[in-house]
């Protein structure tokens, strides 16, 4: 490739690839390096990771509980750990929980977190962006990913029927400790961190009743609210202007009303709540998108610059 080529040329070349690699752009490369042979480091100074494709079996039941004593009966076998396994699949809080509501229950409560998420722990496509959070409004979950691996993944409740929290491509703006809503004064809102600016969507801390019930905002439970708030990056801005772009938020996905909670299904098949096919494709176009805005390159923007003033 002519180095006098920018970025932004040679990804209009990329439009119709579905699968990026991060060897196609020396700006974005994957800063995770691999054990190289003699051979290969002369050739090939990045080794491209291979998707992890093992996946430990998981079985599920559902429970209709008909008392409170039978639920406060299923709730005591369990160690706080597995309770908070058992809680998250459902996208519940305990005190949510009601007689006559179906659950569903892992056959072992006492995996390892990950092997419950609805998401893969390898997605190649996010392979080439440091962090991003991605939110499926259908299946009601957050995964966290850090150069395409998972790092962490939780239940949400995004907007009801009438308050959607929209889809599209965003980006962490600003973040509070506490917030008061501006819907309700009596909501407070601990660990807001802002992803729609105009609109007012972030996520936060706030109950998780097991279906979507916000105003548009993705409620969180509080240890995930903290940790996202920690771990995701604000915008920079200078006169007001925004310099560069936080970490990407992708909403996608459309919650069903009218059917059964997705997570139900898991009794059916383990991978009833996976990606699907229209959900990676929706991942790939905001990952287009994100490749052409150069404010997500903190040290290229003024490069990019020089480069196309000189290939003009």
């Amino acid at each position: 490739m002519n180095s006098s080529i920018t970025p932004f040329r040679y990804l209009s070349l990329l439009a119709g690839i579905l699968l990026f690699s991060c060897n196609s752009n020396p700006q974005i490369q994957d800063p995770i390096k691999e054990e190289q042979s003699p051979e290969l480091s002369m050739k090939n100074p990045i080794v491209k990771r291979e998707a992890k494709i093992f996946r430990k079996e998981v079985k599920y039941s559902v429970d209709s509980l008909k008392s409170r004593g039978t639920i406060d009966s299923l709730l005591s076998n369990y160690n706080d750990d597995e309770l908070k396994t058992v809680l998250a699949i459902n996208r519940i809080e305990k005190n949510k929980i009601r007689p006559n509501r179906p659950l569903v229950i892992p056959e072992c409560a006492a995996e390892e977190f990950n092997n419950y998420s609805p998401f893969p722990e390898d997605l190649q496509e996010l392979h080439c962006i440091p962090k991003t959070v991605l939110i499926n409004k259908r299946v009601q979950a957050f995964g966290l990913y850090e150069n395409g691996e998972l790092v962490k993944w939780g239940p949400v409740s995004t907007g009801k029927g009438s308050t959607q929290t929209p889809a599209g491509l965003n980006y962490g703006n600003y973040k509070a400790k506490r917030k008061v809503s501006t819907v309700d004064a009596s909501w407070i809102l601990p660990y807001y961190f802002n992803f729609m600016n105009f609109e007012g969507v972030g996520v936060h801390q706030y109950a998780l009743p097991g279906y979507p019930a916000s105003h548009g905002c993705v409620r969180l439970y509080m240890d995930d609210a903290k940790y996202i708030f920690d771990w995701a990056s604000m915008w920079e801005l200078e006169n007001s202007d925004i310099e560069y772009n936080g970490t990407p938020f992708m909403v996608f996905g459309e919650y069903d009303h009218s059917a059964n909670k997705p997570w139900l299904d898991l009794k059916q098949s383990m991978k009833a709540n996976d990606l699907t096919q229209d959900e990676l494709n929706t991942i790939r176009e905001y990952i287009i998108d994100y490749q052409e805005d150069p404010k997500n390159y903190h040290n290229i923007v003024s490069k990019t610059k020089d480069a196309e003033l000189a290939d003009a």
